[in-house]
């Protein structure tokens, strides 16, 4: 049963470090990515991971400890290999300056820096991290322009030591460790690196900003050179995005208010309009992982992936339009479900007409979507599958939430709303969950028309669609908008002229939702079925043996031949079937009404002080009535079938496909009174069930 009266809750999810769990957040601190323990010993011949690697955390770890532990760096045994001979091995030689030499000339360079303005050192050891690894074998750099492997770590190990002189004055040194190159490195560099830049961000909170966002910068697609410095083993890009996490992980669990400032950071580097469908595929792919570590940003970084998927859905369907509908089934059926390479997706032919840059520019969006929502899907799904209720219900909370504020006001959504269909259906309690909280804002005069509009059509679309849905639910909710529905006449006939969407707008959303359902699930609102007959048994009755409630057809009788009209306001393709249907069951009976309606020019009964108002040159949710001046309502029901091709398996079995109606669209010829212009209609209205 749908009940009207629900709790509020607070949408914050139970938590789960990976996707694969029941819980939304993890329960308990996620373990630090670099040890303190004591090392275990080193087996000759045996791998060590780098999560294994003991390094001092703290940032005030003495300089005699940083010695020790980069002294104790291990070196990785090489298996026996072919080497290729392009590539040089980096080798200690005893021209190299020792460390202690290397951590004092750093001090000094800093020291005479900030308080000298004596600026040679301090530029050389800046010119070495500012320094491109890949023309380190250039002969007419500077030797300290190409430094060695030793000699970079010799020299961020002295930076590691005197961290807490690094202040503002030494900010160009400072971001030119920040933007080198590390990710391509050995392990034992990159857990270097990864150390200095929690100490730094401890010990000098001004760069912490700065470190964040170059992390984040790296949390979208890494160009493959990257991966790629000579004298360095090959980094395939998941490995490097798993540095920038254990980083980021380490600066976090240091700096726990760093998450406030990581919020907006990982909002304003999410990847641009321009970028290709592989960037922000693995934008929010990393995303999601950081809520494994940060369980704090869960809300901020699911909303911030549903702004930015609602924004390129609806891009899709506006680009759509300038199409003809089979160019557009022919882009969709192009669309590749592999992720596109990252230089093929950023070519393009100056030389193209505009169709195909257009072509082009649509299919890298449906990408775009197709991806994000495949990995929000598979985050999401392992509450709802094998988690407690509580579970599923506050993660259909949060779905909720970011539904409500990011969706619901969005027109055109055409895909991202699909998660909420799914996994509202993952139970019955679910199911009732959803259909109350719309029929509560269906309702609620507080809300903006037409928010209540738009939360008609996605109600009617559910039940109508859900797969899960049971005859009761559909019955449950159809006559609660029923009720509503006469309420509605009742309060606007008295001052009602003739139809009118701008004043009377809830009342034509609820009515065009009862059209929608009743089109749709009949077979659940016949008397036969509230007695227990299945949907096949009720097609095997012969139309005579067809009955519907009084009360159904009392207030639909009473409110479609009201002076409101909605038949002339709702959309003319559900109106068709809806006439279609009644008439075959001896129902209705509204042809007459229906050619009547041909007649009305529905701006006859708008004033002079309503056509003065400046929105009304906004058509908004609405459309122009064919050759009529008037506006009716737009057929717009977010969850007609899902075209995406990879998220696509997500949704198998959550469908009701329409179903023919027995002895009428089966028969060759036609008796229902419906002209021809009506049956095409009523095609269009249920074409899109056709993939």
């Amino acid at each position: 049963m749908v009940s009207l009266a629900t709790t509020s809750r607070n949408p914050a999810l139970p938590p789960t470090p990976t996707l694969s769990r029941s819980k939304m957040l993890p329960t308990s601190s996620p373990a630090p990515i670099l040890k303190t323990s004591k090392p275990a010993p080193v087996v000759a011949g045996s791998k060590r991971k780098m999560s294994e690697m003991d390094l001092p955390l703290s940032p005030t770890s003495s300089s005699s400890q940083a010695d020790d532990a980069t002294e104790a760096l291990p070196t990785k045994k090489r298996p026996r290999v072919q080497f290729d001979q392009d590539v040089k091995i980096h080798d200690d030689i005893s021209s190299e300056k020792s460390l202690a030499v290397v951590r004092e000339e750093v001090r000094g360079a800093i020291h005479r820096h900030v308080t000298m303005s004596e600026s040679e050192g301090y530029d050389r050891i800046k010119g070495m991290f500012s320094a491109d690894p890949t023309k380190q074998d250039d002969d007419s750099l500077l030797a300290y322009e190409s430094p060695t492997h030793t000699s970079l770590r010799n020299h961020l190990l002295g930076l590691i030591s005197h961290v807490a002189s690094l202040d503002r004055s030494c900010s160009g040194l400072v971001h030119a460790v920040i933007n080198s190159e590390w990710l391509g490195r050995d392990e034992a560099y990159v857990k270097l690196y990864i150390r200095f830049l929690g100490n730094l961000a401890a010990a000098q909170g001004t760069f912490l900003v700065p470190v964040l966002k170059m992390l984040a910068t790296n949390l979208a697609s890494v160009p493959r050179a990257v991966g790629r410095l000579p004298g360095y083993a090959v980094v395939q890009p998941s490995e490097m995005h798993t540095r920038v996490h254990m980083a980021m992980r380490h600066v976090l669990q240091l700096i726990p208010a760093g998450s406030g400032s990581l919020s907006q950071i990982l909002s304003t580097q999410f990847p641009f309009d321009s970028d290709p469908a592989s960037a922000s595929i693995a934008y929010t792919r990393n995303l999601i992982q950081i809520i494994s570590y940060a369980p704090e940003l869960q809300s901020d970084i699911l909303a911030l992936i549903t702004e930015k998927l609602v924004k390129v859905d609806v891009e899709i369907q506006v680009d759509m339009e300038d199409f003809e509908e089979e160019v557009g089934d022919e882009i969709l059926d192009e669309v590749d479900e592999e992720e596109e390479d990252d230089d093929a997706s950023v070519a393009s032919d100056d030389s193209e007409d505009d169709d195909t840059k257009g072509a082009k520019k649509i299919k890298d969006n449906i990408l775009k979507v197709d991806g994000m929502i495949d990995i929000l899907f598979e985050y999401f799904s392992p509450p709802f599958t094998s988690g407690s209720l509580d579970d599923k219900e506050n993660a259909l909370d949060l779905l909720l939430s970011h539904f409500q504020t990011i969706i619901l006001p969005t027109y055109r959504s055409r895909h991202s709303q699909f998660l909420l269909f799914h996994f509202s259906q993952a139970s019955p309690v679910l199911i009732d969950r959803f259909a109350s909280t719309f029929v509560q804002l269906i309702f609620n005069k507080l809300q903006p028309g037409i928010l209540r509009q738009s939360a008609a059509a996605y109600l009617a679309s559910f039940v109508a669609r859900g797969a899960h849905i049971s005859g009761e639910v559909v019955r449950d909710v159809f006559d609660l908008l029923l009720t509503h529905l006469n309420s509605l006449r009742m309060d606007y006939e008295g001052s009602c002229r003739g139809p009118d969407l701008r004043r009377y707008g809830p009342f034509y959303s609820t009515a065009q939702a009862l059209l929608y359902i009743f089109c749709f699930r009949w077979r659940d609102l016949t008397t036969a079925a509230i007695d227990g007959d299945t949907a096949d048994q009720v097609d095997e009755l012969e139309p005579g043996q067809i009955a519907f409630p009084p009360n159904i057809k009392e207030f639909l009788h009473k409110c479609i031949y009201s002076r409101l009209n909605p038949l002339k306001v709702c959309s003319p393709a559900i109106v068709a079937e809806f006439a279609r249907i009644a008439h075959h069951f001896q129902f209705l009976y509204v042809y007459p009404l229906l050619e009547t309606n041909k007649r009305i020019r529905v701006t006859a009964f708008r004033n002079l002080s309503n056509l003065s108002d400046p929105r009304f040159s906004h058509v908004g949710r609405e459309i122009r009535a064919g050759d009529n001046v008037g506006y009716q309502l737009d057929a717009y029901f977010p969850f007609d079938p899902y075209q995406l091709p990879r998220s696509r398996r997500w949704l198998e079995g959550d469908y009701v496909e329409w179903r023919g109606i027995p002895g009428l669209d089966d028969a060759n010829d036609s008796d229902s009174g419906v002209d021809e212009s009506d049956d095409e209609e009523g095609e269009d209205f249920t074409e899109t069930d056709e993939e």
